[in-house]
C-alpha cells in the first residue's frame, strides 16, 4: 500500500517539475522571439494573430473530442483572466518592447511575484504571505533592483512610457494570475486556457484596431525570420507554456506558480547577450545568484504544507 500512495505523488512531482521547467524556458525565450517578431510586425496585430491562431487551435481539439467543450466552466472568470492575463498582461508586454530591450524587460516582469503577494493578502486570500515566501520575493527583487539601478550601463536611455507600460502589464499580470487561480480542475485546463486566449486575444485585435497596427500590417512585408518567431510564439508561447501555467495553479499557489518571473529575465539574459548584443556584467552576475536564491525561497516556502 505505501508503494502505490508513493506512486502518484512522484508522478505528480515529475509533472509538476516539467510544468515549471516548460514556463521557466519557454517564457524566458519568448522575449527575443518577440524582439524578432517586432522587426516587421506590429505589436497588438503579431500579438493578437497569434493568440486568437492558439486558441482556435485548441478550441478544435477540444471540439473534436466533445460538443461541448465549455460546460460547466466559469466562463466570467475565466474570461476575466483572459483579459488580463493575455489581454492586459502580454499585450503591453509585447507593445513596451518595442524600446525596452529584451533582458530589460524580463527584469522588470520578474516584479510579478511580489505583487500577486501583496495583491492576494490585500484583495484575495486576507492572508499575510509565509515569512520565507516574503523574504525569496525580496531577495530575487533586490537582485533586480541591483540591475535597473546599472540600466545605463547594460542597455543605454528606456524610454518613460514603455516603462510605465511594463509597469502596468505586471499589475494585469498579477491580477489575472489570482483570478485564474484555482478557477478550473486539473481536467479543465485545456478548456480553460482555450477561453483564456480567446478572450485575451479579443482584447489584443481591439487594441490593434484602435493603434492601427492593422492597417500597417502587411502579410508580404514581414520576413521569413519574424514568420517563424510568431510561429514559436504560438505553438510554445501561447499553447504549451500557458497550458502549463494554468494547470500548475491548480497545482500550487499563485506566488509560487509565479517564480517564473524570476527565472525568465536569466534566459532573455543570456539570449540577449548572444543574439542581440546585450551586455551580462559581474553585476548582472550577482543579480542572477539573488534572483536564484529568491526562486528557491519562494518555491519551497509552503513545501511542508503541500
Amino acid at each position: 500500500m505505501a508503494r502505490t500512495a508513493a506512486g502518484p505523488g512522484s508522478a505528480n512531482r515529475t509533472a509538476v517539475v516539467l510544468a515549471f521547467g516548460a514556463i521557466y524556458l519557454i517564457w524566458g525565450t519568448t522575449y527575443l522571439a518577440i524582439a524578432v517578431v517586432l522587426r516587421t510586425l506590429p505589436p497588438f496585430a503579431s500579438a493578437a494573430l497569434r493568440t486568437l491562431i492558439g486558441g482556435s487551435l485548441i478550441y478544435l481539439w477540444l471540439r473534436w473530442r466533445s460538443s461541448r467543450p465549455f460546460a460547466d466552466l466559469p466562463l466570467p472568470r475565466l474570461i476575466a483572466a483572459g483579459m488580463l492575463l493575455t489581454g492586459g498582461g502580454s499585450g503591453l508586454t509585447v507593445w513596451s518592447q518595442q524600446r525596452v530591450p529584451s533582458g530589460i524587460t524580463a527584469l522588470l516582469i520578474s516584479s510579478v511575484p511580489l505583487l500577486v503577494l501583496l495583491l492576494n493578502w490585500i484583495f484575495f486570500a486576507r492572508r499575510a504571505p509565509e515569512p520565507r515566501a516574503l523574504l525569496g520575493a525580496l531577495v530575487g527583487l533586490s537582485g533586480v533592483a541591483l540591475i535597473v539601478a546599472h540600466l545605463p550601463t547594460l542597455s543605454g536611455h528606456v524610454s518613460p512610457p514603455y516603462v510605465i507600460a511594463l509597469l502596468c502589464a505586471m499589475l494585469f499580470w498579477s491580477t489575472g494570475t489570482l483570478v485564474a487561480s484555482g478557477a478550473v480542475p486539473a481536467a479543465r485546463v485545456g478548456a480553460a486556457t482555450c477561453v483564456q486566449l480567446l478572450a485575451g486575444g479579443t482584447v489584443l485585435a481591439l487594441l490593434g484596431l484602435v493603434s492601427g497596427d492593422w492597417s500597417a500590417f502587411h502579410p508580404a512585408q514581414v520576413s521569413l525570420e519574424s514568420w517563424l518567431a510568431l510561429v514559436y510564439l504560438t505553438v510554445f508561447g501561447s499553447i504549451v507554456a500557458l497550458s502549463c501555467f494554468v494547470w500548475l495553479l491548480t497545482q500550487v499557489s499563485p506566488q509560487q506558480a509565479t517564480t517564473y518571473a524570476f527565472v525568465n529575465p536569466l534566459v532573455a539574459l543570456l539570449l540577449g547577450a548572444v543574439f542581440l548584443g546585450e551586455r551580462v556584467t559581474s553585476t548582472v552576475v550577482v543579480a542572477m545568484v539573488l534572483i536564484l536564491v529568491g526562486v528557491a525561497l519562494v518555491l519551497y516556502s509552503d513545501r511542508p504544507r503541500a
